[in-house]
């Protein structure tokens, strides 16, 4: 899900910004979306917590018998 947010820029910012998106082709929104990437990655914070697949993490609990060990125990009665 994307956020519409309205940014303030005061000139110096603004030129830098826009200069910044022009070198690399792109909007200026991307370029804000690029920045904050970078300065999350320096902060520890990777792209993978983002992805829909982490909010599964932690819904389900196991009894903790080793299911991946033993797979075929649970596939094939064994």
């Amino acid at each position: 899900m994307m956020h519409r947010t309205q940014l303030y820029l005061d000139e110096t910012r603004y030129h830098f910004l826009a200069q910044w998106a022009r070198k690399r082709g792109a909007s200026i929104a991307q370029a804000v979306r690029d920045l904050i990437d970078e300065r999350m990655k320096t902060a520890g914070l990777t792209g993978k917590r983002r992805d829909p697949i982490w909010k599964a993490v932690g819904r389900a609990a196991g009894d903790g018998s080793a299911v991946a060990e033993n797979y075929e125990d649970y596939l094939y009665g064994r």
